[in-house]
């Protein structure tokens, strides 16, 4: 849930949307083109810039949004989807810096509920709070090389108006989200975006 003065318009301005957040696109979308999708379900739209690259592609593309004046689809929760789709009726679903919108007892919820409705693949990322370290490496005629380490910090999360929760503060370790993951998909990778190391994506494929 985000606080009522949220303005989705508004929101998702010219100044939301900077150089490492377009870098963040580029990872959602990479990440759902390399499991070969014919039809997915992107739950949370944002400003639709990896919607309509998708569709671009020639991806059928269903959306879902909790607000309205960003016209998905369907107007509903990640909660609630299962609603709207029958099982096994896509075969991706991309849900990117959105569960930590919701309170963390519904968490394992709108996993249950992805896992339900994906045919193979559901891609997360989640905010990862810290303090970051990160090496790169670029020599000619080899691939630039990122080395990026992570430390997380044991102070307690406070409700902003927007997150409930984020990994890395107390209470929310990787391993504990990662091991309620593991409950519904196996964790065929996960990452954090070296030009935006506040954004860890997990790759997952439906047990």
């Amino acid at each position: 849930m985000i606080s009522r003065e949220f303005n989705a318009k508004k929101h998702y301005s010219w100044e939301y949307d900077s150089k490492n957040r377009f870098i963040s696109y580029w990872y959602q979308t990479r990440e759902v083109l390399k499991t070969g999708p014919k039809k997915i379900l992107e739950i949370g739209i944002g400003n639709k810039t990896v919607t309509n690259y998708l569709k671009v592609q020639e991806i059928e593309v269903v959306t879902v949004d909790t607000e309205k004046d960003l016209n998905p689809d369907y107007v509903c929760g990640v909660t609630d989807i299962d609603k709207y789709f029958k099982e096994n009726s896509v075969d991706t679903i991309l849900c990117a810096e959105v569960l930590e919108h919701l309170p963390f007892e519904n968490f394992e919820t709108a996993l249950k509920k992805m896992h339900k409705i994906t045919k193979n693949y559901t891609i997360i990322s989640l905010p990862h709070f810290g303090i970051n370290f990160r090496f790169s490496f670029k020599f000619p005629l080899i691939k630039e090389k990122n080395l990026l380490i992570k430390i997380p910090l044991p102070i307690a999360h406070k409700y902003d108006g927007e997150h409930y929760w984020e990994i890395g503060y107390k209470g929310y370790s990787l391993r504990k989200i990662s091991k309620i993951f593991s409950k519904f998909f196996d964790i065929e990778r996960e990452f954090l975006v070296p030009e935006t190391p506040s954004h860890h994506f997990f790759v997952l494929r439906k047990k």
